[in-house]
């Protein structure tokens, strides 16, 4: 499904909506170009999941964990930007932060990607005049509780 961000309250209404249907387990995979909004819809995800404080890029840090009381679950903010080969994903530790949190990742391409898991909700960011277009598309688990 295709749904337009012609501003940035829409890309904060879809991480909001986003936010509210994640559980534990669950991959939002952000794939687009860059500028293309990634890290403004993970910021406001991670918003819309309590979050009070700045909301980092994980760009150097490659991975940013929060945890309850400060988000209502268990969250691993990730971008693989710098990865250059999949396996770092692992080398890094990935699957031990994943470990009872959801996972925003950013780039998911580099890591390997994520969509061949039933709880990937995998959104494509694209320019459009002067707002995005987000192409969503869900996993099994996702059926019944995509966020628009």
């Amino acid at each position: 499904m295709s749904i337009p961000l012609p501003d940035l309250a829409a890309m904060d209404r879809l991480g909001r909506a986003i936010a509210a249907a994640l559980r534990p387990g669950d991959v939002v995979a952000l794939s687009g170009g860059l500028g293309a909004g990634k890290t403004t819809l993970a910021r406001a995800i991670v918003a819309g999941l309590g979050y009070r404080s700045e909301v980092p890029s994980p760009s150097f840090a490659i991975i940013e964990v929060y945890d309850p009381p400060a988000v209502r679950l268990p969250l691993v903010h990730a971008d693989f930007y710098r990865l250059k080969h999949p396996d770092e994903a692992q080398e890094i530790g990935l699957d031990d932060y994943r470990e009872g949190a959801a996972l925003i990742a950013e780039w998911p391409d580099h890591a390997g990607g994520f969509a061949h898991e039933p709880g990937c909700l995998s959104i494509a960011l694209e320019s459009a005049g002067e707002g995005r277009i987000a192409i969503v598309e869900g996993g099994a688990d996702w059926l019944g509780r995509m966020p628009v």
